[in-house]
C-alpha cells in the first residue's frame, strides 16, 4: 500500500488541535498554520456497519476538512441488510456526552440525527439552550430505510416543540416530512413543497426537501426553502444504485461541516450536494456486504475495491 504524505502544515494543524501543550509543535520559528478548521458535533445513533449514523457523520466531517466529535444516542444492531435491534441510551447519558464536548471544545456546527424518544429530545434541546451553537442541522431520523421505527410515536410532537426552534435547517425525507407536517406522504413535487412550507409555518428557519425519491425523473432535484420566502432548487443526475445506505445522514453532516466554510446556507448546500453526488456515484461501483451498501465517503481520496 502506498504511503500518503500529508503537507507539513496539515500535520502541524492536527498536532496543535489535538495536543496543544505538547512540545513537538513548539519551536523558535513556528510555521504558520492554516485558518482554524471547523469543529462539528454529531448527536446521533451508532451503526456498527459504518454506513449511517455517527460513523457516517464522522467520515463525512473528516472528508470535508472538519474535526468531528460525537454524542451517541442509541446502539443499533444493523448491517447492509437492515436494522435488527435498537437500544436507546439513557437521556441523561446522551446529554452528558454532548455537555462534555460543548463545555470543552469550541463547536461551530451541530448535526442532530436519531433521537430515540421524547426524553432524549428534551435533554438534547436543554444542552443546546445552555450552549448555543452558530449552526444546527436537524435530520429527523424517525425510521430506518427498511421501515423499522427508530423513535417512539410521541417523538415527532416533542421534536417540533423542542428542537425545531433551535435548528437552522431541517432535512426530512418524504416519510419524515409527512409525519412532521401531519399530511399523507407527498405524491409529487408540488405536495412536497407544500408540506415544506407547513414546517416553515410551524417555525422552521429553513427546510431542505429531498427529491431523490421520484423514480420517474432523470434528475434528482432538492429544494431549499427559507423562512424569508426564498426558494433554491438543486438538481443533479439521478444515480441508479441500490447502495444508498446513509444518504440522509451523509448529506446533513456534509452541510454541517461545510456551513462554517461558506458565506451562505445555499452555497454550503450546493457544495454538500456535489460531495454527496460523488459519494453515491463511487459507492455504486462497490460491493460492500450483501444488502443495501453504503456510500464512498472518501471518494476524493485513493481507495481500493471493497468486497
Amino acid at each position: 500500500m502506498p504511503i500518503i504524505r500529508l503537507p507539513e502544515t496539515a500535520v502541524a494543524a492536527f498536532q496543535v488541535a489535538c495536543f496543544p501543550s505538547h512540545p513537538f509543535h513548539r519551536s523558535e520559528a513556528a510555521m504558520p498554520l492554516p485558518a482554524p478548521f471547523p469543529r462539528v458535533l454529531s448527536i446521533a445513533g451508532s451503526d456498527p456497519g459504518g454506513g449511517a449514523g455517527i460513523q457516517a457523520d464522522l467520515k463525512t466531517f473528516g472528508a470535508l476538512g472538519a474535526y468531528g466529535t460525537a454524542a451517541v444516542t442509541a446502539l443499533t444492531v444493523q448491517n447492509t441488510q437492515g436494522v435488527h435491534r435498537v437500544h436507546p441510551l439513557p437521556a441523561e447519558l446522551v446529554a452528558a456526552q454532548a455537555e462534555a464536548v460543548l463545555a470543552d471544545i469550541r463547536i461551530d456546527a451541530v448535526k442532530i440525527g436519531m433521537l430515540p424518544d421524547a426524553d432524549c429530545i428534551r435533554a438534547v434541546a436543554e444542552v443546546l439552550r445552555r450552549h448555543p451553537v452558530s449552526f444546527v442541522v436537524l435530520d429527523p431520523v424517525l425510521h430506518a430505510t427498511s421501515g423499522m421505527p427508530l423513535s417512539t410515536g410521541a417523538a415527532s410532537a416533542v421534536l417540533l416543540a423542542e428542537l425545531l426552534p433551535l435548528a437552522d435547517l431541517i432535512t426530512p425525507n418524504l416519510s419524515e416530512l409527512a409525519r412532521l407536517s401531519g399530511q399523507p406522504q407527498a405524491a409529487d413535487e408540488d405536495e412536497m413543497l407544500a408540506q415544506g412550507r407547513l414546517l416553515l409555518a410551524q417555525g422552521a428557519r429553513a427546510v431542505l426537501l429531498k427529491g431523490g425519491h421520484w423514480e420517474n425523473s432523470s434528475q434528482a432535484r432538492d429544494w431549499l426553502l427559507t423562512a424569508d420566502g426564498q426558494t433554491h432548487p438543486f438538481s443533479s443526475p439521478r444515480i441508479d444504485t441500490p447502495h444508498t445506505h446513509g444518504t440522509g445522514c451523509t448529506l446533513s453532516s456534509a452541510i454541517a461541516a461545510l456551513r462554517p466554510q461558506h458565506d451562505s446556507l445555499p452555497a454550503a448546500v450546493a457544495e454538500a450536494k456535489r460531495y454527496l453526488q460523488g459519494a453515491l456515484e463511487t459507492g455504486s461501483r462497490w460491493q460492500l456486504g450483501h444488502g443495501r451498501g453504503p456510500l464512498a465517503h472518501f471518494w476524493r481520496q485513493p481507495h481500493g475495491q471493497e468486497h
